[in-house]
Order: C-alpha cells, then structure tokens, then sequence
C-alpha cells in the first residue's frame, strides 16, 4: 500500500487517523477503491453485487461518506473480502500496542451497535478480533459473511440472544458460542443495560 508507514519500534503503537467518521471515511473509501478495480469491477456492478445503490458506493469511495456496519457488510460480501480490509494503514510485522483512541470503530445507524476492533490494520487476516456493544433492548441484523466464516462470540456483560438461521441462543454473562457466519445471524439485547461482547472471527482464507 501506498500509504504504509515505517514500522515502529517495538512495543510502540503506531498512530493513526484519529477515531472520527471523516478519519475512517479517509480509510474506507481508498481502500474500497482499490479492492473494486483490480477487480474489473464498476460502482454499478459492485451495487447490484452488494445491494448497496451506486450513489452510496460514489460517496464512500469519494470519502464523502461514513458507511455503517450493516452497508460495509454488504460491500465486504459482494468483495470477498474481511471487513478490517477496508481500514488498512498500518505496516505489517512487528509488535503493536494498540491504545483506546487508536481504536477503528464501527456504529450502527441509531447508534445502538459498536463494534471496535481489537488488532491493528495491517494486511488481510483470516482472524480478527472485535468488542461489540448493544444498547438496552437493541437488535442489530448482520448479513451472511463469506462462506467458512465463523464467530466465537462471549458475553462479558449482560444477556444477549444469538439467532443463527432463525434459531435463538441465549447467552448470560460468561457464556460463548461459535457458530457458522455464513447464514443470517441477528444480535438482540433483551435487557434494559448495555450488554458488552467479544468476537473473534475467523475466516476460510485470507482475502483481499
């Protein structure tokens, strides 16, 4: 990439845009760029793929626009491509402390989603690792990812019901689950607190 910066020492995090939606608009809309064309793809093309309208495809691209997580979903699918691939800036190998302000969030339309990774943006990785938040009474649906992903979710706060392919889990505080990812998953938050998870996700390959 481009934009790579020298790698720092050890031990060092290295500083990135700063965790607004412009700053992460900067990071999506080049990198969606360079993931469509190589791809002989057309922003008309990609949008009958990914269900997202041309329009919204031109604005993201453009970076004058923050996708939500639901839309970036949707674009990663049609790509085959992890989500963390639209936010790469970091130089790969080394060591890295990624502090909280560092951190790459991702919020649902109202608000009531969040989804922070949890690893640095360096290259493509089969597995990521993300801590999700849902407000009280909330419910967030997540579209397939690609075939072979998996989700080994733990609740670390609060009762969260799990729907994989219409049929509920439902989880306390201290419970996991792993589960194909490649179906229509949905999250729901069935308290009045906010309830904190913690995501690994692993992917059949590497891609992008």
């Amino acid at each position: 990439m481009k934009d790579r910066q020298e790698r720092p020492p050890a031990g060092k995090g290295v500083r990135a845009e700063t965790n607004s939606a412009e700053g992460l608009a900067a990071l999506i809309g080049p990198n969606l760029r360079r993931l469509r064309s190589p791809r002989g793809l057309s922003l008309e093309r990609l949008a009958k793929l990914s269900g997202v309208s041309r329009a919204m495809l031109g604005q993201i691209e453009l970076g004058h626009s923050m996708p939500t997580i639901r839309v970036l979903w949707k674009i990663a699918r049609a790509l085959e491509v992890p989500i963390s691939t639209f936010l790469q800036r970091y130089a790969s190998g080394g060591t890295f402390v990624l502090s909280a302000e560092q951190a790459k969030i991702l919020v649902s339309p109202k608000g009531a989603f969040t989804s922070r990774a949890l690893f640095p943006f360096d290259v493509p990785r089969k597995v990521e690792f993300y801590e999700l938040k849902l407000a009280g009474l909330a419910v967030e649906e997540s579209e397939p990812h690609p075939p072979g992903t998996t989700e080994n979710l733990v609740v670390n706060d609060g009762t969260v019901e799990i729907t994989v392919n219409r049929r509920p889990y439902l989880l306390a505080t201290g419970d996991a689950i792993l589960f194909e990812a490649d179906v229509p998953h949905v999250y729901r938050n069935p308290g009045n607190s906010e309830a904190r998870l913690y995501l690994v996700m692993t992917y059949a390959e590497m891609m992008g």
